[in-house]
C-alpha cells in the first residue's frame, strides 16, 4: 500500500471509494448505486455518473443496475482513506479533546487535505492505535485490517450479557445520547427482549445500573461481542 498515492484522486473519488468500502465493511449486502446515494446524499443520476468515471479508471466493478465492487487497486485507495480518517478521528479525541461525536465531519475535511508523511506522524505520536473511538479497526500502513468479531445488538438474544464492540458514527445526535448514558466502546451491556412487536431492545449499563429501551434504529448502530 506504501506506493499508492491517493492524492491523484479527486477528493469526491476519494469519497465514493470510501464510502462503498465503509458500506461493504459490516455488511455482506450487495452495494448499489442507489444505497451510496443515500449514504452520500447525492441524487442518483450525480452518483451514477460518478461510478462511470471511477470504473472507467479501473478502481470499480459495476454492471447496469448490479452491484457495485472494488478492484484491488481501487480497495488499496478506500482503505488509504479509511486509514486517514480513522487516524484523524483518534488523534481529535486524544491529542485534542474532541467528543466522539464531534470527530467524524472534522475528519472528512481533513482526510483529504494531510499527507501521507502527516498520517505516518500522527501513527507514530498515537502508538499505533487499532481502533478509532467509535470502535472502528485502523488499518496499517501496510493495509491489514482486523476486523473484530462482532454482531448486532440487535441479534442479541434474550439475557445475553455483551461487550460493546463498535457504534456507528454517523449520527452525532445518537452518539451523544449514547455517551450520556454511558454506551460506548467496551461498555458492557445486559440485553433483554422488548415488548412482543415493539421492535425494541432493552439494555442494562453495567457501568450505571441504569436500564436503556432501545429502538431498532439505536440497536443497529451498536455492534457488540460475547462479554467474558
Amino acid at each position: 500500500m506504501g506506493n499508492v498515492s491517493v492524492n491523484q484522486l479527486s477528493d469526491s473519488a476519494q469519497n465514493y471509494l470510501k464510502i462503498i468500502f465503509g458500506l461493504n465493511e459490516w455488511s455482506a449486502d450487495p452495494v448499489t448505486a442507489s444505497i451510496i446515494a443515500n449514504k452520500s446524499g447525492m441524487k442518483l443520476s450525480t452518483v451514477s455518473g460518478a461510478l462511470s468515471k471511477l470504473r472507467q479508471q479501473g478502481l470499480l466493478d459495476h454492471a447496469p443496475y448490479g452491484a457495485v465492487t472494488l478492484t484491488e487497486l481501487g480497495r488499496e485507495y478506500a482503505v488509504t482513506m479509511v486509514r486517514r480518517h480513522r487516524l484523524l478521528e483518534t488523534f481529535l479525541v486524544q491529542m485534542l479533546g474532541y467528543r466522539w461525536d464531534q470527530v467524524h465531519d472534522e475528519a472528512e475535511s481533513l482526510e483529504h487535505a494531510v499527507s501521507d508523511f502527516m498520517i505516518e506522524r500522527i501513527d507514530n505520536l498515537l502508538e499505533h492505535p487499532t481502533r478509532d473511538p467509535h470502535g472502528d479497526p485502523i488499518p496499517t500502513a501496510e493495509g491489514r485490517i482486523s476486523i473484530p468479531q462482532a454482531f448486532n445488538l440487535g441479534e442479541a438474544r434474550d439475557e445475553a450479557h455483551v461487550l460493546v464492540e463498535r457504534i456507528a458514527d454517523d449520527d452525532s445526535q445518537l452518539l451523544q445520547y449514547f455517551s450520556d448514558h454511558r454506551i460506548i466502546v467496551g461498555a458492557q451491556l445486559h440485553v433483554t427482549a422488548g415488548e412482543k412487536f415493539s421492535e425494541t431492545v432493552n439494555v442494562e449499563v453495567a457501568s450505571t445500573g441504569e436500564t436503556l429501551r432501545l429502538g431498532s434504529r439505536a440497536a443497529a448502530a451498536i455492534w457488540v461481542s460475547a462479554a467474558p
